[in-house]
């Protein structure tokens, strides 16, 4: 299976003038934007934060902060507003991998498109 990476913009919604914009990787099994810790002064004062376990794929438990309100916009696709997980990454080759969760995907009204590669739109909310 290929990889599909877009372009995102993060602002904090209570301080506009923090923001990143990154590459993610699109990442059906992750439930929310995650981003590397090291970044989280990168988005100025958040209006919330909590502590909480998350299993990753190798099922490992590990501890990350939940922290929002933030403006998400996927390249191409309306602007949510959500909460983000940071977590304790290694960069690889010096670069992080920040991952694009499914519900934000399904905010954006975003689907993957396994044959193309590719993030197309919805038209409709899923209310099944």
């Amino acid at each position: 299976m290929g990889r599909i990476v877009t372009q995102v913009r993060i602002t904090n919604a209570l301080d506009p003038s923090h923001e990143i914009r990154c590459d993610a990787l699109v990442d059906t099994g992750a439930v929310s934007l995650v981003l590397p810790k090291a970044w989280k002064d990168r988005l100025g004062k958040l209006g919330s934060s909590q502590t909480e376990e998350f299993e990753t794929a190798d099922q490992r438990t590990i501890s990350g902060e939940i922290a929002g309100p933030v403006q998400i916009q996927i390249e191409g696709f309306r602007p949510v507003y959500s909460e983000v997980v940071f977590l304790d990454m290694t960069p690889i080759d010096g670069q992080y991998e920040p991952l694009l969760g499914y519900v934000v995907l399904e905010l954006a009204k975003a689907a993957v498109d396994m044959v193309g590669h590719r993030l197309v739109s919805v038209k409709h909310f899923d209310l099944k």
